[in-house]
């Protein structure tokens, strides 16, 4: 995956047109961390990639999804995702929006201890999740909800939010949709 993620940060910023460091300094990493990026020579977290998609102005998914040739079975417990560096929290993108929808489709699990916080995504996201297993606090960083097993949540993605694990082994699915 670090080939695949190099080559699409590469590809975005030279479609913005931003040297490197200005999008470091947009996306709150060091030069050295974007460079690592660019050449596949790190294994970033979660939030890095978040940050850096955001400083592009593009999807998460961007900068992970593998493009389709024919059809795609993703088996849940054979994959790993993205994890969090700072929370017990993994993101597994499912499905990529096509060229002109923007939607994406993640598999979350994660487990009780830090909360994982997002930093708002690009203007017009919003993000929907429903609870697969476990119980979880989820939504707007200021007014999560606790939700439990078949429970739905439609909140802003371009504002602050949080994902918590409340119980082992909790997962869910997320769309994260940009307008």
């Amino acid at each position: 995956m670090g080939a695949r993620i190099a080559d699409a940060v590469r590809r975005e910023r030279a479609r913005t047109g931003l040297s490197a460091a200005e999008v470091a300094r947009r996306a709150g990493v060091s030069k050295a961390t974007l460079s690592q990026l660019e050449s596949g020579s790190s294994n970033p977290g979660v939030e890095t990639l978040w940050a850096v998609a955001t400083a592009l102005g593009v999807s998460f998914a961007t900068l992970v999804d593998a493009p389709a040739t024919g059809p795609t079975l993703i088996r849940a417990r054979q994959e790993d995702g993205i994890r969090a560096a700072e929370a017990p929290y993994e993101a597994l993108l499912l499905s990529a929006a096509a060229p002109g929808v923007r939607r994406d489709l993640y598999i979350i699990r994660a487990e009780p201890g830090s909360p994982r916080l997002s930093d708002p995504h690009p203007s017009g996201t919003t993000e929907h999740l429903v609870l697969l297993t476990g119980r979880a606090r989820v939504g707007p960083t200021d007014a999560p909800y606790d939700l439990e097993p078949g429970d739905y949540l439609r909140y802003p993605g371009d504002a602050p939010h949080v994902f918590e694990a409340l119980e082992s082994a909790t997962s869910a699915v997320l769309i994260s949709e940009m307008r």
